[in-house]
């Protein structure tokens, strides 16, 4: 995953009413309700059928790291579907996202060209039109760059041309992700572009 995708999905986590399972047998029964079989929660995670059984039985109760990080990426994925989904569709229908990143970001205006861009660091609320882009795109299997273009055309329009207000010809670059936020609990009314150079 990118990091776009990655930041959606931290979003969607932040969104559950209540913890997943914390025990290594809760979530491996966790996982076996919702995949249905041991051979698929083997697949999931890589490891054994007889593996599955020894976590599932309590056998086994300390997997190595890397399997018990599979376990959990796995058990959040499937955590509390129709907690998240509405809040993505409150997110797209009315609400939007909150977007924070540190990224480089270039110019291109009719007066010229930047090819230096200059890194910033943004906090802006893009609107429930731009989340729902971002979801759609994501639904049907859009890869990083696709998401970031989306992501780009949001932070252009929304805080570098300040809704249409100035600059109606400036096209912006959005690359060199230092990190990459995204949120859907920040009201509109209290999220401000941050300008920093």
């Amino acid at each position: 995953m990118g990091e776009i995708e990655d930041a959606i999905v931290r979003a969607d986590q932040e969104a559950f009413t209540k913890d997943s399972p914390k025990t290594l047998k809760g979530r491996i029964s966790f996982l076996l309700k919702q995949l249905k079989t041991t051979r698929a929660v083997a697949a999931e995670l890589g490891v054994s059928q007889r593996s599955v059984e020894r976590y599932r039985k309590g056998d086994r109760k300390t997997p190595p790291q890397r399997v018990a990080d599979r376990i959990d990426t796995a058990v959040r994925a499937r955590w509390q579907p129709v907690v998240r989904g509405r809040r993505r569709k409150q997110a797209a229908a009315s609400t939007g996202i909150t977007v924070e990143t540190r990224a480089r970001f270039g110019y291109t205006a009719p007066v010229g060209t930047t090819d230096d861009g200059r890194v910033r660091r943004l906090t802006v609320h893009l609107p429930a039109a731009y989340a729902q882009r971002l979801f759609d795109a994501r639904a049907q299997g859009a890869d990083n760059r696709e998401l970031r273009a989306i992501v780009a055309e949001g932070l252009q329009e929304i805080y570098f041309k300040d809704g249409g207000t100035r600059a109606d010809e400036l096209r912006v670059e959005f690359t060199d992700i230092d990190y990459f936020d995204v949120s859907f609990r920040t009201p509109p009314s209290t999220v401000r572009p941050m300008r920093t150079r």
